[in-house]
């Protein structure tokens, strides 16, 4: 009897052992998943913040405000999510009304993000600018794809009430789009559909 509970002892010890080292082994293969990539964001009231959180409770990936971000940091990386708010409607440049303004156009040119993947998503208000629905996005897009990066996460139109955007391309919006204002109620289940859409497309 001695004997038994002592190999059957020893064998749960190494059934046990085997079953930690697996889960840690699992632990960090989920970390390394996510750990070269970054949620950069920007905001005017609040809102772009808000759908950067969903992404970031979805991809398990920290959130960080743009004018806060260090150059090397971003460098390091293998992937990125860029968002931004729609504030200077019918611009051409500084759309957004946020750090990305001086961002986009005094760091980026100076820092090598050539061949990175890069996501996108915006937010706006498609009731009350119909005619240039997150077109802040789209001045992400055009920048970041101009800087080298591969531009991943496209989606429908569908679903939405707006009249025109510069953050369409050939019928698809560049990345997510959320409307904090009119369907703030669908912006969290857009976010979790989004971030399945980039690991499917290899984002992370």
């Amino acid at each position: 009897m001695n004997l038994f509970t002592i190999v059957a002892a020893s064998c749960l010890s190494k059934t046990t052992f085997a079953f930690t080292s697996s889960v840690h082994q699992n632990v960090r293969s989920a970390t390394a998943l996510n750990a070269n990539v970054g949620i950069y964001y920007s905001t005017q009231t609040g809102n772009t913040e808000t759908v950067a959180g969903y992404i970031s409770e979805a991809a398990g990936v920290d959130i960080v405000d743009i004018g806060d971000a260090a150059d090397d940091e971003i460098t390091a990386l293998d992937s990125i999510i860029v968002g931004a708010p729609t504030w200077h409607t019918d611009q051409e440049e500084e759309r957004s009304g946020t750090e990305w303004d001086t961002w986009l156009y005094s760091t980026l040119p100076n820092i090598d993000v050539s061949g990175k993947n890069v996501a996108v998503f915006g937010v706006g208000d498609q009731a009350s600018y119909a005619e240039y629905y997150c077109d802040a996005a789209g001045e992400l897009y055009d920048l970041f794809e101009a800087a080298g990066c591969k531009m991943m996460g496209f989606t429908s139109t569908d679903g939405y009430d707006h009249d025109s955007s510069k953050a369409e391309r050939d019928g698809k919006f560049i990345g997510l789009m959320c409307d904090e204002d009119n369907q703030d109620d669908m912006s969290e289940d857009r976010a979790k559909a989004w971030v399945e859409q980039l690991k499917g497309e290899g984002f992370f």
